[in-house]
């Protein structure tokens, strides 16, 4: 993930600097396609491992999220 960063961020860098071919342009989209894609996914792993407490110490973690946890638990 580090090396698209790295390579997205070259690619915004010369498209400031003296803009960029139609193929660059096509890859830097790809490439944040990407990213998004990888941080979405490290995003709803992290919430799919998340139990919400309240400051009394009670489980309010929402019903839609218990569901999913128990869908990953059952495969």
């Amino acid at each position: 993930m580090i090396a698209i960063l790295k390579r997205i961020n070259q690619l915004a860098q010369k498209s400031k600097e003296v803009g960029l071919t139609e193929i660059e342009k096509t890859e830097q989209t790809d490439l944040r396609k990407e990213y998004l894609q990888i941080f979405r996914g490290s995003i709803k792993s992290i919430l799919l491992n998340a139990t919400i407490y309240d400051p009394h110490g009670d489980d309010i973690t929402p019903e839609k999220l218990k569901k999913e946890q128990a869908q990953i638990v059952q495969q």
